[in-house]
């Protein structure tokens, strides 16, 4: 017998009790409760996946839960936000216990993690659609915005860029002698939750890196009204990309590929000695607009900025 929508529920989805105390009330009732505390403001972003769009048809429900939720979380730490709690809706063609019960364990392993609670959501039936609300508190002023950057800030990432762009290369048939570091980094991102707590006193700008980074850094230039040059030779690549790289000559991937969700964030270079995070300095904010690549020698603004719904 097919599980009702509130057994589906109760079974896969239901934490207690729950972990942050700003939850007041969680599933089970037609709205959750939370309270804010005095001083800090709420931070809310949304992200939908859908198969075939987003996720390969067939992918493994554990990665998918547990990236579902990371892509979220990633948006929190680009805002300096810690997370307190997410809300899940789930459109499902059937009922599948066992697929359901490996999307909870990586959906709610990461929620774990980050002392998470799940407070609501929906469930109904359709093409597979999975969509998060994740909710975090920051404290007033304190949030990062795309808006702040400054000419003469320096701009920094976390982590290596690329490794998820050769990921899905290698499902799509690339053949890598180590696609372990990227296969990971495709199906697992971890957001960048400590990073992005330990800049927001001191970065002006951030964004986390979802569509690639020449195209999350544009959309930095364009709220601050300012342009940028990156070095490509200070990109930190990971040994499997230089290979890559190397190998097919598609030196745009670390540009242009997305869903490495690092950060990207300007700061001005007396904050930047103050940094305390592994990050790497890739270029500089400037008043002449628009996005420039230093690269062999040249000056080369892309063609190609990253991924882009409805192009």
């Amino acid at each position: 017998m097919a599980l009702a929508e509130f057994d589906l529920i109760h079974r896969f989805f239901t934490q207690k009790p729950l972990k942050n105390s700003v939850n007041q009330l969680g599933i089970g009732d037609d709205c959750a409760l939370m309270e804010i505390p005095e001083g800090y403001q709420l931070a809310i972003t949304t992200d939908t996946m859908v198969e075939d769009v987003h996720f390969f048809k067939g992918a493994d429900p554990y990665y998918l839960g547990n990236k579902l939720l990371a892509v979220n979380l990633s948006d929190l730490a680009s805002m300096g936000a810690k997370p307190v709690a997410v809300t899940l809706a789930l459109t499902l063609a059937k009922v599948d216990e066992q697929w359901l019960a490996e999307f909870s364990k990586g959906f709610l392993s990461l929620a774990q993690k980050y002392q998470l609670d799940l407070i609501g959501g929906d469930t109904t039936r359709g093409a597979l659609t999975l969509t998060v609300q994740a909710l975090g508190l920051v404290p007033k002023n304190l949030a990062m915005k795309r808006s702040a950057a400054k000419v003469g800030d320096l701009i920094y990432v976390t982590g290596t860029i690329g490794d998820a762009g050769l990921g899905l290369k290698i499902k799509q048939g690339y053949q890598s002698e180590n696609p372990e570091l990227p296969l990971k980094q495709f199906n697992q991102p971890l957001p960048r939750i400590a990073e992005g707590l330990a800049i927001r006193n001191i970065a002006n700008a951030c964004i986390d890196i979802s569509d690639g980074v020449a195209a999350d850094l544009e959309h930095i230039l364009e709220k601050s009204n300012v342009g940028a040059s990156i070095d490509y030779a200070k990109l930190p690549l990971s040994v499997e990309v230089k290979n890559y790289i190397e190998t097919t000559g598609d030196w745009q991937l670390p540009l242009v590929a997305g869903d490495d969700y690092q950060l990207c964030f300007t700061i001005s270079p007396e904050n930047a000695q103050h940094l305390s995070i592994k990050c790497q300095q890739i270029g500089i904010i400037e008043a002449k607009k628009n996005l420039r690549i230093q690269y062999k020698g040249e000056i080369i603004l892309l063609d190609n900025y990253g991924y882009q719904h409805f192009s």
